[in-house]
């Protein structure tokens, strides 16, 4: 089962309402707000790092930066790096800017800026650059069951 499917699956079967959109392929979040029309701080950034040598998951708003300082001062973090290109394929079998911030559906541990508690719609990328979902934010923040931090500048 492709990513998409896990995300669909996990999605209908936890009985939350979600809107899927289709729309032609987008690679960074302004582009992505725009053909999704919602506001660039309303999409889930979900970018893979390299926590200690593991893979993890690290979700923001569409509008902000990781403060990478902070994350690692947070969570007992010693070396902390972006994923490569390759290492992104590799861990998710996923292009950069495709990731969903759903790393229970790609086996990676989420941490999800504390933000997300205060917004009440979030839209992001469903695996695909040709495919977006929006749902209520609290309804993915109870799927996910992320590690909250403040991070995001």
């Amino acid at each position: 089962m492709g990513v998409f499917d896990k995300i669909i699956s996990l999605l209908k079967s936890s009985g939350v309402s979600y809107e899927l959109l289709e729309h032609k392929p987008v690679y960074t979040s302004l582009d992505a707000s725009s053909i999704r029309d919602t506001n660039l701080s309303m999409g889930a950034k979900a970018l893979v790092f390299m926590a200690d040598k593991k893979p993890i998951l690290v979700v923001l708003p569409g509008d902000k930066k990781v403060d990478t300082s902070i994350f690692k001062k947070s969570f007992g973090i010693k070396d902390f790096r972006m994923a490569s290109k390759e290492e992104v394929k590799e861990i998710t079998s996923l292009e950069v800017g495709a990731i969903p911030p759903l790393g229970s559906a790609l086996n990676l541990a989420s941490y999800f800026d504390e933000i997300f508690k205060e917004k009440d719609m979030i839209a992001f990328n469903a695996g695909s650059h040709t495919k977006s979902i929006k749902m209520k934010a609290a309804d993915l923040l109870d799927i996910e069951k992320p590690v909250f931090g403040n991070y995001a500048v």
